[in-house]
């Protein structure tokens, strides 16, 4: 992979994730080569035609980070009314969505392999999303790689812009710290509004997974944040 060269006096963005990636199984590499022609998007020069992208008009819903894929999947059966457009940088992962899209017959999830938060700043319309969910984000423990974290003042100000009024954030982590983190942070948001006041009560919409029943029967407690974005501000 070429690395990357910043203007001369630009600061290099910190990112949020380090490729660490092993060898894909077969299948994986399989999906790659025959189903992201169909499921796949290429990254445009400018901004993203949704539309296009899907074949139809409808509300459309990012997921930075799907993992596996299995919340995304399942969302998108439940709502086969919306458009999701999912980002992950890890190949395994979009190789196993990919693979699901086709055995599932779904036809409205389409996939990035891209930077997230590139994406957002370049690709993605103001004001175009019905909602944006980060589920079970890298939560960088140690104190020194907090500043890789996605979920910090710069990037909540970009997902606000992004975000039509009355489209929603959906926020989920299984470390204590980082939900603390991520709640304070989303305080400082004056576009976005938590209609709990903190923590949500429950999940929502969002599915539980084999990551989350893993966590959870090793005693972790998950913490979801959704969120709204405010009607003309």
């Amino acid at each position: 992979m070429k690395a990357e060269t910043a203007p001369p006096g630009a600061a290099r963005r910190i990112r949020s994730f380090v490729r660490r990636e092993g060898r894909l199984t077969p299948g994986q590499q399989r999906a790659l080569d025959e189903l992201y022609p169909r499921f796949g998007l290429t990254r445009p020069q400018g901004l993203l035609d949704l539309d296009a992208a899907f074949g139809r008009t409808a509300p459309v819903v990012l997921d930075i980070g799907f993992g596996d894929g299995e919340a995304l999947a399942e969302l998108a059966l439940s709502h086969p009314e919306r458009n999701y457009l999912g980002i992950e940088v890890y190949r395994s992962g979009v190789g196993r969505l990919l693979r699901t899209l086709e055995r599932e017959g779904i036809d409205n999830v389409r996939v990035l392999e891209a930077d997230a938060v590139e994406v957002l700043r370049q690709n993605i319309p103001p004001a175009s999303l019905a909602g944006l969910q980060l589920f079970f984000p890298d939560p960088w423990p140690k104190k020194r790689h907090h500043k890789r974290r996605m979920v910090q003042p710069g990037w909540l100000a970009l997902v606000a812009e992004r975000l039509a009024p009355g489209a929603f954030l959906h926020l989920a982590t299984d470390w204590a710290d980082y939900a603390e983190h991520m709640l304070a942070v989303v305080g400082s948001e004056p576009r976005l509004e938590n209609p709990a006041g903190g923590f949500a009560p429950d999940r929502g919409e969002r599915p539980q997974t084999k990551f989350e029943r893993r966590g959870r029967s090793k005693g972790h407690q998950v913490y979801d944040l959704i969120l709204r974005r405010r009607d003309g501000a």
